[in-house]
């Protein structure tokens, strides 16, 4: 095995020479807290010395753009084999940092997925944008002082994805079916929204007449509130934050004195007819109250997000006091606004792939269609746009958890995400435990969907949204596997969220700081106790899972460009059963490489046989394993199966077989 997999941490100037010189596409050891402290003139420096001054110099010009690494690609299936790493740039504070934590990240994480980037409404939150500016609480000081031309939060994303494409990775956005109950999107073209009138705690009247009377009260009041700026859009100039949010404010309270609002955005059947509840609401930091909704025939999984409205894509089937969806009669301008939009946003930005919000919304009671419309879903609507205008590798990842029938939307999931034309999905594998039965039925899942449908889920080890103390359980064993896999097995994408390498075990629940999820808000209220943060997010101090990391991303620099597009063969796949909590794969011919996995983090695997018989000459040595610091016995061959050494509870190991000449 080559020395210099595993050579001890270096001097630190050595590690960062490597970097730059091209010897590794990452600085290994480098602690992802440390990393996004470097100074910018560190970090420009090491990106020239390794691309060179011209090529830097050129990505960090906005005006400019630095090609996507998948341009030519004919379509979005290039999603399906690659290995994602989720950011909530809210954790590491700006858009610039971005580029200092992948200096951590080896090339196979080939792929980065910035969670909203936009200017968020209630509760801070990420998901409730409230207008198409991008989040100024992002905006690196540091950069601008050595660069003054980046003096917005535009033109600063718009050169981290220069360089992010520089270093090799692709890039996605979100892509949101829904804003803030009263966005400035909601407030300048309320006819692509859903508006409810009520009489106090009452709904009163849920037709599409209450939007042109909106409409009506929205001229009066900016006929009443002129800015200085005739040439101003309605809530003035994007640079003057103050002054909009002030606008906004007063129209919003104008709008709810008379009765009016948006209606609440909803997830899982049945979402709609919905009622106000008199007895329960919040009153905001400015004094405003809200009022609870509830579903008159809620389902197991029915919820209502008090903070978002979604778009009104449909016209609703008439009355006061119905407020069901016509699905012949979709709202036209709202499709086209949205396409438009991310269009738009993918044109600024450069952006490589949408990762689609809520994408297991299906809100038609008979399931998905025999004959599938222009008009079935709009994100598959906004896929379709963006590559029709010239960006045909544009990818789709979809945030759908392979829920059965009927559970997060009306049919099978699984049709729908043909239907939506998805590259890949999240899926669920993050919310089991590795080894449960759980884990393994849902893992055998994965690989016959990617193997039989046109969509792949992704080998998913955590995400923002489960890095949250109620999800501890999932992680305090088997990590050191799940990405193992992650990294090796080359049937499924896969997805990590950041700070994962160092994540405290959590035997205990942490400070909220140390959970990525409870950054995607903004909470302050102390009564929210579980939720609200103080301060920056806190790194996990998890050495021991950060070595090990570190050994496998170096082994993946290692094998896996000798390994790309070779042949693949499960030799002992998940096991729906639970009874076999030992998974094998082969990759390569002539020279490979076979991987053993332990999915038991409790107990060894004692008798470990692989369904492989050597050819006459061929060798299968040792080459790595997660727990052993020195090399095991090798493997037995007999004319039947290989016999093996036991793995140690959730070990990994790796082989290297090599045919005669």
């Amino acid at each position: 095995m080559p020395r210099s997999i595993f050579t001890p941490s270096a001097p630190g100037q050595d590690r960062f020479d490597a970097y730059a010189q091209g010897n590794q596409s990452f600085i290994p050891h480098l602690l992802p807290q440390t990393a996004v402290g470097l100074p910018v003139y560190q970090t420009l420096e090491l990106l020239s010395k390794r691309y060179g001054f011209e090529a830097v110099h050129q990505a960090l010009d906005p005006a400019q753009t630095i090609g996507s690494p998948v341009k030519s690609r004919p379509d979005g299936q290039w999603l399906r084999s690659c290995r994602m790493v989720g950011i909530n740039v809210r954790t590491i504070g700006t858009f610039w940092n971005v580029i200092n934590y992948v200096l951590t990240l080896p090339a196979a994480h080939n792929s980065i997925h910035l969670l909203p980037v936009w200017e968020p409404g209630v509760v801070g939150s990420l998901y409730a944008m409230v207008s198409w500016n991008i989040n100024p609480e992002f905006f690196s000081t540091e950069l601008q002082r050595v660069f003054p031309g980046l003096d917005t939060p535009e033109k600063q994303l718009k050169v981290v994805v220069n360089l992010l494409h520089l270093m090799g990775r692709t890039v996605g956005m979100d892509v949101i079916p829904h804003t803030d109950r009263f966005s400035e999107m909601v407030l300048t073209r309320p006819e692509l929204f859903e508006w409810v009138r009520r009489d106090g705690p009452v709904l009163v009247d849920q037709s599409g007449y209450v939007t042109e009377e909106v409409a009506g009260h929205i001229r009066t009041w900016a006929s009443q509130n002129p800015l200085a700026e005739s040439s101003a859009a309605l809530f003035g100039p994007t640079s003057d934050y103050t002054g909009r949010l002030q606008r906004r404010l007063s129209l919003i309270h104008y709008l709810v004195e008379r009765g009016y609002e948006t209606l609440p955005m909803t997830m899982a059947p049945p979402y709609r007819e919905l009622y106000s509840k008199p007895d329960s609401f919040v009153t905001d930091e400015y004094g405003q109250k809200w009022y609870d909704y509830g579903f008159q025939h809620p389902g197991p999984f029915s919820r209502v997000f008090g903070p978002l409205t979604r778009y009104r894509f449909y016209e609703g089937q008439g009355g006061k006091a119905n407020s069901l969806l016509d699905f012949t009669r979709p709202n036209e301008a709202a499709w086209t606004y949205v396409c438009e939009q991310y269009y738009a946003c993918q044109q600024q930005f450069g952006f490589d792939f949408m990762r689609g919000d809520m994408a297991h919304v299906q809100m038609r009671p008979g399931g998905v269609p025999a004959q599938i419309d222009a008009w079935y879903d709009p994100l598959r609507s906004i896929k379709r746009y963006v590559q029709a205008q010239g960006v045909p590798y544009f990818g789709f990842f979809a945030e759908t958890f392979l829920a059965p029938p009927d559970d997060m939307g009306y049919g099978d999931e699984i049709a729908h995400l043909e239907a939506i034309e998805a590259d890949t999905t999240l899926g669920d594998l993050q919310a089991t435990v590795v080894g449960s039965v759980e884990f393994n039925t849902r893992f055998r899942q994965y690989i016959d969907l990617a193997a039989t449908r046109r969509f792949a889920p992704a080998f998913t080890v955590m995400t923002a949204d489960k890095d949250d103390p109620r999800f501890d359980a999932f992680y305090r064993s088997g990590n050191v596997a799940r990405y193992f896999v992650s990294l090796f097995m080359p049937q499924l994408p896969s997805y990590v969220g950041l700070g994962f390498e160092v994540r405290n075990p959590h035997e205990q629940r942490g400070a909220n700081e140390e959970y990525t999820k409870l950054y995607v808000f903004q909470i302050r209220d102390e009564a929210e106790v579980d939720k609200v943060t103080s301060g920056p997010f806190v790194w996990g101090h998890n050495q021991t899972q950060f070595a090990t990391l570190t050994q496998l991303r170096l082994l993946a620099e290692a094998l896996l460009p000798e390994l790309e597009d070779q042949p693949f063969r499960w030799l002992i796949p998940p096991d729906p059963t639970g009874q076999q909590r030992l998974i094998a794969w082969t990759i390569g011919s002539g020279k490979g490489y076979v991987f053993v996995a332990s999915l038991d983090p409790a107990n060894p695997v004692r008798h470990l046989s692989l369904p492989l018989t050597l050819e006459p000459g061929e060798t299968l040595s040792f080459l790595y394993d997660t727990t052993e610091p020195e090399p095991v016995h090798q493997a037995t061959p007999n004319p039947y199966f290989l016999s093996l050494p036991a793995l140690a509870p959730g070990a990994c190991r790796i082989y290297r077989r090599k045919k005669p000449a």
